[in-house]
């Protein structure tokens, strides 16, 4: 369950203002758990594509749809299996300025995290895409139960920073308290808020009960038009595919090679999984997904040590979406939104506290740079103008500035 605290929201978010068909993501991720489990033997997270998620949550329908958010996983999946298969993995990340990634991070994670305060603080109508009045302070969808959801997650998780290596005391209160503070930081918070809500939302509207009808919901293509494709790849595809290289494959596999010594597999295959997971879930409706080194971060944590755990979830997703999957949506309309804003919100900021790690003056004014633009425009021309302005940058000191990228090797065969 380490991954859950960004599978949940943004999955939840995304079903409620998207449609997306959530019974088939859990059917189609459930299988990916399985299936990456037991070919890399670590427990791989699969979670959802970030910066596609971001454009979509912070767009209306008409903008960036499902028809676009399939066009630009398709997409992206695609150049993903294209550079594994072909090698280039390396040299795609050599010459992608990190402070360019780092960039469009912070912007898709800052607007998350904007589009969650706005879902705490107002009452949505996600069919028009718009806010609609204030939210009461109490009541089963209130400010009071957000807040309060906000302040638990905080008082769970703190920072979100490990605490490595605390010194023995002899107090023997302080070292309980130490032991009851990392007892209560390995408590799945992010799972339990979630199933607090899936609660109130029977509480809200009882006879949801008696809707709740067995099976899957219907399977069917997701018809993409020619500016569905258009939009999907300038709006989701090109700000997606740094991350994707970064953080879903080149980060993945040296986190894995930390953690998991004996266990080796390629950038190679992880590319080519995650390429194929895209190229055909996305048909159907599922939700564009990757793997992720936070994600590994948080199964390894949680006590995950072999693919099995994954293995055992994705199971438990491919159960829940072909025994419910054709009811999941009525439940989900009764999902306290200040609730899943409050989820929402943290999904947000630890998307963007990757930015963190730039320490420089000229990385950080790229980064911030790109930031600003992506927030003004969209991420697609943020990416851009990162880009332009870390070349102009170089040719300004003639060649003296060297590209920021991550120092890690990654073999490109098996």
């Amino acid at each position: 369950m380490g991954d859950l605290g960004t599978y949940i929201p943004i999955v939840l978010a995304l079903t409620l203002a998207k449609d997306l068909d959530l019974g088939t993501t859990l059917i189609f991720t459930g299988i990916y758990n399985a299936v990456t489990g037991a070919v890399y033997g670590v427990p791989m997270p699969v979670q959802p594509m970030k910066s596609i998620a971001a454009v979509a949550i912070s767009s209306t329908a008409e903008e960036f749809g499902i028809p676009e958010i399939m066009a630009a996983g398709i997409c992206t999946g695609g150049i993903l299996f294209v550079l594994g298969i072909s090698g280039l993995m390396q040299f795609v990340f050599n010459v992608i300025p990190l402070s360019v990634v780092r960039g469009i991070q912070l912007s898709q994670g800052l607007a998350f995290a904007m589009s969650a305060v706005k879902y705490v603080r107002k009452e949505q109508n996600f069919s028009k895409s718009k806010s609609v009045g204030d939210r009461p302070w109490f009541g089963l969808d209130g400010l009071v139960l957000a807040l309060a959801c906000v302040l638990f997650i905080i008082l769970v998780n703190g920072d979100g920073e490990q605490e490595e290596g605390e010194e023995e005391e002899r107090n023997g209160s302080r070292r309980r308290w130490v032991w009851i503070r990392k007892v209560v930081s390995n408590v799945p918070s992010a799972l339990l808020i979630f199933l607090l809500g899936v609660v109130l939302a029977f509480i809200r509207k009882p006879s949801i009960v008696h809707d709740i009808k067995f099976g899957p919901s219907k399977i069917k293509l997701v018809r993409m038009d020619k500016e569905a494709w258009k939009n999907g790849f300038l709006k989701g595809t090109i700000p997606q595919l740094p991350l994707s290289v970064l953080n879903s494959v080149v980060a993945v596999c040296k986190l894995s090679h930390d953690l998991f010594p004996e266990k080796k597999f390629s950038a190679t295959s992880v590319s080519m999984t995650v390429g194929l997971m895209n190229m055909v879930g996305c048909w159907f409706g599922a939700m564009p997904t990757c793997h992720g080194a936070g994600g590994l971060a948080g199964q390894y944590k949680f006590g995950g040590r072999s693919g099995g755990c994954v293995a055992l979830l994705g199971v438990a997703k491919l159960v829940l979406g072909l025994v419910l999957g054709g009811s999941l949506v009525g439940i989900m309309e009764k999902f306290p939104v200040g609730v899943l804003g409050a989820l929402l919100l943290f999904a947000g900021i630890e998307l963007a506290m990757a930015a963190r790690d730039m320490s420089t003056k000229g990385d950080a004014f790229v980064m911030l740079v790109c930031t600003a633009v992506s927030l003004g425009t969209n991420a697609a021309i943020g990416f851009v103008a990162g880009i332009v302005l870390y070349v102009v940058l170089w040719m300004r000191n003639y060649g003296r500035v060297k590209p920021t990228g991550l120092p890690l090797q990654i073999d490109q065969h098996p």
